[in-house]
């Protein structure tokens, strides 16, 4: 990212990445109040994903080495994501096996896929030859979606099999007449059915469409990738519009808030230190509630979720969950004690809460950019930078734009962008990084600093003057 992107060119960068990587977990975390006192008890959700591959083409995506051991140090559980991952599959991705069962083209498209089926045909057609009708025999060892592919194939390749998942990575195989098998095909006890094949290859989509449905308020933190992965993955592909994205978030989900944004606001009219992480800004938040003011909401972990209270999980996407939810309450009472002159209520009910963070509303964070958040349901606002800073280059001839940051670098940070052959530009987000350069490189012997004037530096007003 740079402080150079606006909200379109960071989408677009942005855009790239969602596309080369797959989701791997999914934490949710829901609540319910109790009306005698100020308690929420929570339930936190952990969902670990992997991409759907039931008759739809191979899904294909990037692992990045750093990603894997940033994972690992806080233990992911990577067999259960392999072996045990919840599929997820988009609107595109969902038509096309529609289409594809409809038309009887579905097929298998994983070698590991093939083995197992063909290891399962070779023990049905073993066994059928000297079977006699209603014999039956159980196929074990039946992981994910093996359950579905196996009975579609047999179906497939043998007139006078019926077969029915028994659970536990079972399928019974029975050796019925066709004309019993036509019956059986259209009773509603067929566990192949279309639409319940469907229903299974589309996995935490059902989830996410229910979500969408109810139109709950949706919670995060610096969540832009997050919406971004959650439109490309259960919803459609991301567009190439960065404005259709924006208009397509806000009529799924039409209440938006990102406690990144909201706890910058509390940093500021609370003095609290500046937090870093979403696991910081809960431990800042919780050590600095107001023992005089009104209590805080008791925020209570449910049996199921103990684990959560005992130990610290950063990372971990039901952990983080809880940690957005627990942040975004209390900030909501610190706000609330803050923006009222008359005596808060001993219990604010959360109608209250959310309009104390009316003006945080759809506004997502936007790291490092042109602007400070990007607005769901506006106008994104222009970020307020210190003044930018142009480079004037004598007699240092080739200079590449990774030079001049490698010659700020040591001092401040800033990002760099050339303006013409011999001048370039300078944004940082600091003031004092721009008055010590100021200062710094007020009689260089080959860069001159100076603060940009559109009028005076522009190439094409410059251009235009000439």
């Amino acid at each position: 990212p740079s402080l150079f992107d606006s909200p379109a060119e960071r989408y677009v960068k942005a855009r790239q990445s969602v596309q080369r990587f797959a989701l791997v977990q999914l934490g949710k975390c829901r609540s319910d109040t109790e009306s005698d006192l100020p308690r929420y008890v929570v339930h936190s959700y952990n969902f670990f994903l992997f991409p759907s591959t039931l008759g739809i083409r191979d899904v294909e995506f990037t692992l990045s080495a750093s990603s894997i051991q940033f994972l690992s140090h806080y233990g992911f559980d990577y067999n259960k994501f392999l072996k045990d991952g919840i599929p997820y599959m988009n609107e595109v991705q969902e038509k096309m096996l529609r289409q594809r069962l409809l038309a009887g083209t579905w097929k298998v498209c994983s070698n590991a896929d093939r083995d197992v089926l063909k290891k399962a045909i070779d023990e049905v057609t073993s066994w059928i030859a000297a079977a006699k009708e209603e014999d039956t025999m159980i196929l074990q060892d039946l992981n994910g979606y093996h359950m579905i592919e196996v009975q579609m194939v047999l179906r497939q390749a043998l007139e006078n099999v019926w077969t029915e998942p028994l659970g536990d990575k079972k399928v019974m195989v029975k050796k019925v007449s066709p004309e019993h098998r036509q019956l059986l095909e259209n009773s509603s006890y067929d566990h192949c059915q279309k639409k319940l094949i469907l229903l299974s290859a589309r996995g935490f989509t059902n989830l996410f469409q229910i979500l969408v449905k109810v139109k709950k308020p949706l919670v995060g933190h610096n969540m832009l990738m997050d919406l971004m992965h959650l439109h490309d993955k259960f919803y459609r592909p991301l567009p190439e519009s960065y404005e259709e994205f924006k208009r397509n978030i806000h009529n799924l989900f039409p209440v938006i808030i990102d406690t990144k944004t909201v706890t910058k606001s509390v940093q500021k009219k609370c003095l609290f230190p500046r937090a870093s992480s979403l696991l910081e800004a809960y431990t800042v938040l919780c050590s600095n509630l107001n023992p005089k003011g009104p209590p805080c909401p008791v925020i209570a972990l449910a049996s199921g979720c103990s684990r959560y209270a005992e130990k610290k999980f950063p990372h971990e996407a039901g952990y983080d969950a809880f940690l957005c939810g627990s942040v975004l309450l209390m900030s909501a009472h610190l706000l609330l004690c803050r923006s009222t002159h008359d005596v808060v209520e001993a219990e604010p009910s959360f109608s209250q809460y959310l309009a104390v963070l009316a003006e945080h509303v759809n506004k997502v964070n936007f790291i490092r950019g042109g602007v400070s958040s990007i607005n769901f349901s506006g106008e994104d606002s222009p970020c307020r930078h210190p003044p930018a800073l142009v480079v004037h280059v004598r007699g240092w001839p080739g200079l590449t734009e990774r030079q001049i940051y490698q010659e700020f670098k040591a001092r401040c940070r800033f990002d760099v962008r050339r303006l013409s052959k011999n001048q370039f530009i300078l944004l940082s987000n600091k003031y004092k990084h721009v008055r010590h350069v100021l200062r710094d490189y007020r009689h260089h012997p080959h860069l001159q600093v100076s603060v940009y004037r559109h009028w005076r530096h522009s190439p094409s007003v410059n251009c235009l003057l000439q």
